[in-house]
């Protein structure tokens, strides 16, 4: 039966939460409050035994190395990490020599269930390319928690923690949402619990090829305008709520781009800008001064290392691949140092996907990117170069506090691997999410698949 090929029994999956009405706008008295999560998170972690970890050489996420380490989980809970440390009653003991143990990877930039597979054109969510501006769009209104791509991650990439972004056809793409990398019937059973939402724009050729001919913009300096009139008319929406916030009277009418733009502009929602050239970071930084926000993180960023001081001074992440480059003008001018050139400036660097194949192997282009460091001079210790996948993307996503290092009283996202993880050859053998074992490569039935994957029945299974 089908239910018998499914690693994470439907049983499991109801665990994970289904979809509860948020609540729209809400009477307090005589004041209208604009809903701020009206999609809220429903998922539970899955049930876990305790475990200790033995004899692994454990790499911390924040830089640290533990060789012949012990890592202690129980209650979702990473609750020692060290030389020695106590077994949680009850713990079962997996002996780790020659292995490794690392934070569970976070990728800032994923699609994943916006274009799932099969790459069909049915399944193109990701971009609402009929206007330059539609901040209004939600990433997780897209989602197809199905989509086989997610369990990839997991069981070949060892990636516990994602963002979902919108497309880069438009200026502003709209909210991202974070994701936990479990199966779940629905993609609130996903969302990790108190990530802030992002807002993905973008800057360069995408927008202005997209709509070039469709009444523009149709150039960079055209990018801009749409861009800075664009937040005029998000900062004249916020005045107009703060005030009746503190004076009351008339609410203003509610505009859902507007609402994510305030977000913005309030601070509790983080900026991901998909930006290639320096030069256009660069003006971008001087763009978000202007209209009074602060940009978080500059994805794809090849030629980041051109203005690393600039981001280390401006607090701001750099997301880059190891050595994609030369698919479009933008993208000529990238070098395979960008990632430690920018770490080396005292930047926030990220190794990132975008891919539904790359997320898959963040652990070799983290490698390809410490090996290009090492070629320019720079001393990238193994523990250091995790950073890239640990601490740096958690820090990005807003999330470092419960995720994104091995640390007690932190999530328990944890990943054995069955070797080094800098090596083409190594795989994870088991991963866990808060504690639960979600993949195990020695138990085929810890290996799970989506429905959609098991295709249809033939004529005869039909009951």
């Amino acid at each position: 039966m089908k239910q018998a090929l499914i690693g994470v029994s439907l049983a499991a999956l109801a665990l994970a939460g289904c979809a509860t009405t948020g609540g729209g706008d809400k009477d307090d008295g005589e004041r209208i409050r604009i809903a701020a999560d009206p999609f809220p998170s429903t998922y539970q972690r899955y049930g876990g035994a305790p475990v200790v970890i033995t004899g692994v050489t454990i790499l911390d996420g924040e830089g640290g190395r533990i060789n012949n380490g012990q890592v202690a989980l129980a209650d979702g809970k990473i609750q020692a990490v060290g030389q020695t440390v106590a077994a949680p009653a009850g713990a079962q003991v997996i002996d780790g020599t020659g292995k490794y143990v690392t934070p569970g990877i976070i990728d800032v930039h994923s699609h994943l269930g916006d274009y799932p597979s099969p790459g069909v054109e049915s399944h193109e969510d990701g971009n609402e390319a009929t206007g330059p501006s539609r901040p209004e769009v939600w990433a997780e209104h897209s989602v197809w928690p199905q989509d086989p791509g997610f369990s990839r991650a997991l069981a070949n990439g060892g990636v516990t923690a994602l963002q979902i972004l919108p497309g880069s056809a438009n200026l502003f793409g709209g909210r991202s949402v974070t994701l936990k990398n479990v199966p779940a019937r629905t993609v609130q059973g996903m969302k990790f619990p108190g990530a802030p939402y992002g807002l993905k724009m973008a800057c360069g050729e995408n927008p202005k090829r997209v709509y070039g001919d469709k009444g523009g913009p149709a150039t960079r300096m055209g990018n801009i305008a749409v861009t800075r009139q664009t937040w005029i008319e998000a900062k004249a929406y916020k005045r107009k709520w703060d005030a009746y916030e503190a004076d009351g009277g008339e609410a203003p009418e509610q505009d859902l781009a507007m609402d994510t733009l305030k977000g913005v502009l309030d601070g509790k929602i983080l900026v991901h800008n998909h930006c290639y050239r320096a030069d256009e970071m660069a003006q971008m930084i001087d763009l978000s001064k202007e209209a009074g926000y602060k940009i978080n993180t500059f994805h794809h960023a090849v030629e980041s290392y051109k203005i690393a001081d600039i981001l280390a001074r401006e607090g701001i992440c750099s997301a880059m691949w190891a050595d994609w480059y030369g698919f479009k003008m933008e993208a000529y001018d990238a070098i395979r140092e960008n990632i430690p050139f920018v770490d080396r400036a005292g930047a926030c660097a990220i190794v990132h996907s975008d891919d539904a194949n790359g997320i898959q192997r963040l652990n070799q282009e983290a490698a390809k990117a410490m090996a290009a460091g090492r070629r320019a001079g720079i001393n990238i210790t193994e523990e250091y170069a995790w950073r890239w996948l640990g601490m740096n993307p958690a820090k990005a996503l807003g999330i470092f506090d419960q995720t994104g290092s091995l640390k007690a009283g932190k999530n328990a996202d944890v990943v054995l691997w069955n070797g080094n993880p800098f090596s083409t050859y190594t795989r994870p053998e088991r991963v866990w999410i808060d504690g639960a074992l979600m993949y195990d490569a020695n138990n085929p039935r810890m290996r799970p698949v989506s429905d959609f994957e098991l295709g249809q029945p033939g004529e005869g299974d039909v009951k």
